[in-house]
């Protein structure tokens, strides 16, 4: 066995058994590897950025995430995508194929590098954005290899591996190693007791979970925890669908001062709050004014847990909760009623708007699905839906790379394909990594793609305060017809008012393709959430409307458009008893159209 089959075989041990990427010369070998192993598939990807986002977005929907890149040029332009998943506590191992040992020697200067430069030289920028790296030689390739897995299963974060050309072709022993870690015994019953007459003694314990419980593993231990206690608990925007909706003692998002008032007087009122996998940040906790004493509550983490002002490191989450879920009393408290933002709507002939786009999908989205949001102004929409069961949200809300929601759906169509994939972008943020949507196609995945088109940076619009600043201004496409170009089966459309946009969902339940629709909006168009959020929130210093114009979005064509399928959405037979069979097939939808054209 050599080293790369070696680190391929780990590696699948973790479930990690599709690898993102490009190929170039100095990973030859490693791609081969991948490609020769019938359990590991290679999925090329346009570009690294795009490759980093789709391994990011694996990762998040399976545990582990892998991408391969080559020495410079590819790591560099993938260090982006990396940061985010260090930033939001993603494992991706970084492989990057690198020159072999004798070209590094000759000392001539190699393509992909700079000159006169040490062999390490990229290894050392990507430092700052990994938990650990490695470059491995003949001395070091088996030492090297176990320690990078110890750090990448026990910290759940980015790790970097260069292997050059001929290191990844070199024989390694493979011997059984244990790579998982164990709590440190007295810190763990240390922190159970503490942690446990806490909560007993406590009147009004608030539980608060978030996104760090699905990182780690933790989301049973979790779950056994809330149900046992009965104590209230809430979540954070990136930990939505951690709780199920219909847990008896769920008592909704936390959303500040914003929505859900109940939950926010809770939090103001506890007298132990036990957070568990939380992220703090401005938009992740809708402001950074947090309402409870941060140093009274007890905070448990991956690795480590605070509590009572103090800092017991090298104790598992899952071990420190099910310890206290053995601990405790179960606690008997009065109903909280949810607050619900979007009403059910109706449709109508008028401009299409974020409101109505949010509400209209809250309807839409069924138990099983996954969504994935992208940053800026969709999740002030998508996270105040009040979502069925069992629905995952995957979205950026720390890092914030814009471009991201595109790329990491296709990692998660690879990691779950049987489930309904919807993406909702904006148009700016989509055609950072629009290329991405080829791929779908390539590998035969469906999802349900919504690009609103709100004709720029209309976040960036908000936040400048110069609403109409050129800056913020995108270059437009014809989206459908973007979508059309690829050698795919696709069904797509432009919509621009309400009733368009309804119709529009309807038509993707009877679709067995990837559905692509452009959602017209007008430049100033936010939803309402995000003109609370961003018109009080601390942490910005600006005002909405304070200088913002009304800015339309010009068509060069009309509302009607032209499919495979149909030339217009009104010329679609839709019978909405399909909403409950979903037995309409594609061809009836065809025979009918051509009928209802003669």
């Amino acid at each position: 066995m050599n080293t790369i089959e070696y680190l391929i075989k780990k590696l699948k041990v973790l479930g990690i058994t599709d690898f993102f990427g490009l190929p170039s010369d100095y990973n030859f070998n490693i791609v081969s590897a991948i490609e020769d192993n019938p359990d590991i598939n290679w999925i090329g990807c346009t570009n690294e950025l795009n490759a980093g986002y789709a391994a990011d977005g694996y990762a998040r929907q399976k545990g582990f995430g892998a991408i391969v890149t080559t020495y410079g040029v590819g790591e560099l332009s993938a260090m982006n995508a990396i940061a985010g998943s260090y930033a939001e506590n993603i494992p991706v191992i970084h492989i990057v194929g690198a020159p072999s040992e004798e070209e590094f020697k000759c000392g001539k200067t190699i393509h992909h590098s700079f000159p006169n430069k040490e062999q390490e030289t990229f290894m050392k920028a990507q430092q700052h954005v990994v938990e650990a790296s490695a470059f491995l030689t003949k001395d070091n390739l088996k030492i090297e290899i176990d320690r990078i897995l110890k750090v990448f299963i026990k910290e759940r974060k980015p790790v970097y591996i260069a292997i050059p050309s001929d290191i990844a072709i070199t024989d390694i022993a493979d011997k059984k190693t244990d790579y998982d870690w164990i709590s440190d015994t007295n810190n763990l019953e240390t922190v159970i007791k503490l942690a446990s007459d806490k909560i007993n003694l406590a009147s009004n314990p608030v539980i608060l979970g978030d996104i760090l419980v699905k990182r780690f593993g933790a989301e049973l231990e979790f779950s056994e925890f809330v149900e046992k206690s009965n104590i209230p608990v809430t979540n954070f925007l990136m930990g939505t669908g951690l709780i199920n909706c219909d847990c008896k003692n769920y008592i909704g998002t936390s959303f500040s001062k914003y929505l859900n008032s109940g939950v926010n007087k809770l939090l103001k009122e506890t007298d132990c709050l036990i957070s568990v996998g939380v992220i703090n940040s401005d938009v992740n906790s809708y402001g950074i004014n947090l309402p409870y004493k941060i140093n009274s509550h007890i905070a448990i983490y991956g690795t480590y847990t605070y509590i009572n002002g103090k800092i017991y490191e090298n104790v598992k989450m899952s071990d420190v909760l099910r310890g206290i879920t053995k601990n405790i009393l179960t606690k008997k408290y009065d109903e909280i009623k949810k607050e619900t933002y979007y009403s059910p709507v109706s449709p109508s002939k008028e401009p299409l708007n974020s409101n109505f786009i949010y509400s209209r999908l809250q309807d839409y989205i069924k138990s099983g699905d996954i969504i994935i949001a992208e940053s800026g102004l969709v999740p002030h929409g998508i996270f105040a839906m009040q979502l069925p069961p069992n629905t995952i949200i995957h979205s950026q809300l720390l890092w914030c790379s814009i471009g991201w929601a595109t790329a990491a759906a296709l990692g998660i169509c690879v990691a779950n394909p049987q489930a309904r994939i919807i993406i909702v972008t904006g148009e700016g943020a989509h055609q950072v990594s629009a290329m991405e949507i080829g791929n779908f196609f390539r590998f035969g995945f469906k999802p349900v793609v919504i690009v609103i088109n709100n004709n720029g940076y209309t976040i960036e619009r908000v936040l400048s305060g110069i609403p109409d600043a050129g800056f913020n201004d995108v270059m437009q496409l014809d989206y459908p017809k973007f979508a059309r170009s690829f050698s795919g089966d696709v069904w797509s459309a432009r919509v621009c008012t309400e009733d368009d946009f309804d119709r529009a969902l309807r038509v993707t339940q009877i679709m067995d393709k990837l559905c692509y629709i452009e959602a017209v909006t007008s430049a100033s168009d936010i939803p309402d959430m995000a003109k609370m959020f961003f018109d009080l929130a601390p942490v910005y210093e600006i005002k909405l409307n304070k200088k913002q114009t009304e800015k339309n979005l010009t068509l060069t064509n009309s509302v009607e458009y032209e499919t495979n399928v149909h030339t217009s959405i009104h010329d679609l037979d839709y019978d909405e008893t399909e909403d409950e069979t979903e037995d309409e097939t594609e061809e009836n939808v065809v025979e009918a159209d051509e009928e209802e054209n003669e």
